[in-house]
């Protein structure tokens, strides 16, 4: 677990790790969430609307820039105020996922930064 305080990161400051989207996970999330839509849930359900295989949960994925920022960047000193996201592509179980982030801004005024981050599919599912 990185510990950077706000002092030692700077505009630029970049950190990425990797998962991967696995049958565990996407169970662990089915039970917390009770989130049974079928496209989830049933790869021939999720084929017959046009998808390879049943989809990985958007905020499965999402919910790993918490990961990000409390392990990452900046790490152990994180207080996440706000996250804006959207998801452009399906993710499939089996697939392995990059998250990059990059320092955008520093608000000395409140010791806050603003991190850009990308999460980028680097395939091996559906």
């Amino acid at each position: 677990m990185n510990a950077y305080t706000f002092d030692e990161i700077s505009i630029g400051h970049t950190e990425t790790f990797e998962f991967s989207v696995s049958e565990e996970k996407m169970d662990t999330f089915l039970k917390l969430t009770n989130d049974t839509n079928p496209l989830h849930i049933d790869s021939t359900y999720a084929k017959q609307n046009g998808f390879n295989s049943r989809v990985a949960y958007g905020m499965l994925s999402a919910s790993f820039l918490s990961t990000f920022a409390g392990v990452y960047l900046p790490g152990k000193f994180c207080l996440l105020h706000e996250v804006a996201i959207g998801f452009l592509k399906p993710v499939y179980v089996g697939d392995m996922l990059r998250i990059t982030g990059k320092v955008i801004e520093k608000q000395e005024a409140y010791k806050q930064i603003t991190i850009k981050v990308a999460i980028e599919n680097t395939g091996g599912g559906g």
